[in-house]
């Protein structure tokens, strides 16, 4: 469609969980695509046409989120998918957006190691958290490692990245174990014990959506402490503690290309607007801050190339960029993946995120590790405390 002739809405698929285990992260992420249509709709929307968003609930079912993205596309006449949190939905999505030439913004962390000219991704790469905090832990906590984490692709492949730069830096992994997404609470308690007898310096911890919940609770009825055992994740975000309860998260670690209590005036600014629309207790995290920028790169991108049409509109995205909560990102136009902000940050007591160093500048994201140092961080980044 031609946009700026037709001044027909512009239509955009949400394809988001707000039911099933990982609907509290999804949920968030459908929350800030939806205030960033908003926002755009006020500002005139786009060239004067309205952005329409049209959602399905894939109830966290990868079988569903393939099946409505086929409805989105044949049914909905949609050809710009936003949505996805687990790698799997992702996975299932990906045939089809490739088979039915639509496309894919996906706004969570992944594992790497894809690309799909039907996909921009924007959340972070390995080089983009992993590393970073792997770096941060062997230099400052400790090199014995207890693996854990959901039951699937994810999970398996940031524990390989991580394996790999310990085996780099005199580190060892002394326990390993996955549990089904859908593990009930006393499986937790049982990992735990295990977890405990190991004594490692550091647990690495992939769970997502409920289990995150699960362990942490675990972790803290089993009167671990922080201080000498830490929980160190590439997931845990401020929507998981507020779930959790903020005592079961204190002191434990995470790596994001955002926190919430990112100091700049971009992020300020949404925050406060976002806020005073759902309240002080709707909080920010890695992923909504992805979802969000997405949907105004979306927009600024479609006005450009004055048409939705998929094969016009990718030349437009890629190289796009867009002062975002997290700092200035971009598109790469080389691999479809996107220019991000690496941060290592430690739970306080309010729930929020003490920043312990972040970059100076964005990072190119290298989502097969090409050109990457495992000895330390990726060659392209100064850190800085904080």
């Amino acid at each position: 469609m031609t946009i700026n002739k037709t001044k027909d809405p512009v239509k955009i698929g949400l394809l988001f969980s707000t039911t099933g285990v990982a609907s509290a992260m999804e949920t968030s992420m459908m929350k800030a695509s939806l205030f960033a249509v908003e926002e755009i709709n006020k500002n005139g929307g786009i060239d004067g046409c309205e952005l329409q968003t049209v959602s399905h609930d894939p109830c966290s079912m990868s079988s569903k989120y393939r099946d409505f993205a086929e409805q989105l596309i044949i049914e909905d006449k949609v050809n710009i998918i936003l949505g996805c949190y687990m790698s799997s939905s992702r996975k299932a999505v990906l045939s089809v957006v490739e088979r039915q030439n639509a496309l894919l913004m996906y706004p969570a962390q992944y594992e790497g190691f894809e690309f799909s000219k039907n996909i921009i991704y924007t959340g972070a790469a390995p080089n983009q958290n992993s590393r970073q905090l792997g770096d941060y832990l062997l230099r400052y906590v400790g090199k014995r490692f207890y693996m854990v984490g959901s039951d699937y692709i994810w999970p398996w492949e940031a524990d390989r990245v991580m394996s790999e730069m310990l085996a780099s830096r005199s580190g060892i992994v002394v326990g390993e174990r996955y549990l089904k997404l859908e593990a009930p609470r006393k499986v937790f308690d049982t990992l735990v014990q295990d977890i405990k007898k190991q004594s490692p310096d550091v647990i690495f911890c992939n769970f997502v959506g409920e289990s995150i919940t699960h362990f942490y609770q675990a972790y803290a009825d089993a009167g671990l402490d922080p201080k000498s055992m830490p929980i160190a994740s590439l997931t845990t975000s401020e929507t998981d503690i507020q779930a959790m309860g903020t005592a079961a998260g204190v002191g434990h670690y995470t790596a994001a290309t955002y926190f919430q209590s990112v100091d700049n005036p971009v992020n300020k600014k949404i925050v406060e607007r976002y806020q005073s629309k759902y309240g002080t207790d709707e909080l920010t995290n890695m992923c909504w801050d992805s979802a969000y920028f997405q949907v105004h790169i979306l927009a600024n991108a479609i006005m450009n190339a004055e048409s939705d049409n998929i094969n016009i509109l990718r030349q437009s995205l890629l190289g796009s960029e867009l002062n975002a909560p997290q700092g200035r990102v971009r598109i790469d136009p080389d691999n479809h993946h996107t220019y991000v902000w690496p941060r290592v940050g430690r739970v306080k007591e309010d729930g929020q995120f003490e920043i312990l160093f972040e970059p100076t500048h964005s990072v190119k994201p290298d989502p097969y590790l090409a050109n990457h140092d495992p000895n330390g961080w990726p060659t392209d980044t100064i850190m800085k405390a904080v």
